[in-house]
């Protein structure tokens, strides 16, 4: 039988990178002491290497959770946040937050975390590359994505919620009122969840045998302006839909303040359903009709799941999904 291949030890980087074992653990630990170019150089070895750090050097760390986002200025941020504390308050720990929007120097996001120590990471992040997962890795860094972006990958934690599912309940519930002339407003194309909202929606039309209308299929960005734009395009059009499926309730606020400049009541001449059903929902006027998606159990379960793989216990299922629901308030009635 052939030998397994053998671990390659941290001497053994430090002899090919030229510097001192103790230079590597720096590097590993984020050490500001450590400059650019060898950190480079080092950080390249370990890559090419596939360098894992040890089970045993991971124990003894600090009580801390670290939780990185793109960035921090949005309520659905804050829900996020709130379900991390929760969670790791629960296993005797502390969260330490990173905004990428925010980071400057020449250290790099993961150079500050290791420089802190952590049990544990959860990214929220438009996109994490080869080399951001390998790095995680070299260091010994257990770490889950919340709300993943991109097409699964098999070998990563990620937690998320059925889009799909909340996109075709949102539709099929304005169809059972009565509504056939729907318009959706998603978030970005390139984004996972987006194109699962769209979809549930289109299948939702589909199966109710509607028609499919390009002019009321439109990508946003998830934001207030954004659901603004796309929802003054449609309702300006010659025929303008009785009902708008918005992919966030930040969008859905720019489809409310639409609706006032065009002098349209909601819901007696517009209905609206957003999606995330954020605290501010039941604070609009009238209070938002929304699919609930679960984010503060999603970033729970994300704390969870990094620490039992932290502890070295096996995680069965590596990719999770919360399940959404209707809230039905206000902003949905049968169309004039």
């Amino acid at each position: 039988m052939e030998e397994p291949p053998r671990r390659v030890t941290i001497a053994q980087i430090a002899l090919a990178a030229g510097v001192s074992s103790s230079t590597v653990s720096k590097v590993l630990n984020g050490n500001v002491e450590v400059s650019a170019a060898t950190r480079q150089r080092v950080q390249t070895l370990l890559l090419e290497h596939n360098y894992e750090r040890r089970a045993s050097a991971q124990t003894g760390g600090p009580a801390l959770v670290d939780l990185v986002f793109q960035e921090l200025e949005s309520p659905w941020a804050i829900e996020i946040v709130r379900g991390a504390v929760d969670a790791a308050a629960a296993a005797g720990l502390t969260v330490a937050l990173t905004s990428l929007s925010e980071e400057g120097g020449g250290r790099s996001w993961l150079d500050h975390i290791c420089a802190r120590g952590t049990q544990g990471v959860i990214l929220l992040l438009a996109k994490l590359g080869h080399r951001e997962k390998a790095e995680l890795r070299s260091r010994g860094l257990s770490f889950a994505l919340v709300d993943p972006r991109g097409e699964p990958d098999p070998s990563v934690l990620t937690v998320g919620a059925t889009n799909w599912s909340g996109g075709f309940t949102a539709t099929r519930h304005l169809i059972e009122l009565g509504h056939r002339r729907i318009g959706m407003i998603s978030g970005p194309s390139d984004l996972l969840c987006s194109r699962a909202r769209m979809d549930g929606y289109r299948s939702a039309l589909e199966s109710a045998g509607l028609p499919l209308d390009p002019d009321l299929m439109q990508w946003g960005d998830f934001h207030v302006d954004g659901g603004f734009k796309e929802a003054m395009a449609m309702l300006t059009s010659t025929e303008r839909p009785t009902a708008i499926f918005a992919g966030s309730d930040l969008q859905a606020l720019g489809v409310l303040e639409a609706a006032r400049v065009q002098h349209l009541r909601v819901p007696s001449q517009l209905s609206l359903v957003g999606f995330d059903d954020l605290p501010t929902s039941t604070w609009t006027s009238p209070p938002l009709t929304t699919i609930r998606q679960p984010l503060a159990d999603m970033a729970g379960t994300a704390v969870r799941l990094v620490l039992a793989q932290g502890r070295g216990e096996d995680v069965d299922n590596r990719s999770v999904e919360l399940a959404t629901s209707l809230v039905v308030r206000e902003t949905t009635a049968p169309p004039p």
